[in-house]
């Protein structure tokens, strides 16, 4: 059965109306700005926890020591 060539190029136009509208969402979704910007508010949020925080001074504080005493020897 033939189909009216106005009823496919009106499921053609559907289509690419989809098709823009996922692009659209991916390059939202991708855009590298935006991921750096998530990627920076998480770590900044882990690092303020205080399970994460204080190890991290102790770590830096350690570190910190052994670089003085190696310098003063």
């Amino acid at each position: 059965m033939a189909r009216n060539p106005d009823a496919i190029e009106r499921d053609i136009e559907k289509a690419r109306s989809a098709l823009a509208a996922t692009v659209d969402q991916l390059s939202v979704k991708a855009n590298p700005q935006r991921l750096a910007n998530t990627a920076k508010t998480s770590v900044q949020a882990k690092l303020e926890e205080p399970k994460v925080k204080f190890p991290l001074i102790g770590a830096g504080a350690l570190v910190a020591a052994l670089l003085i005493r190696k310098l003063v020897r």
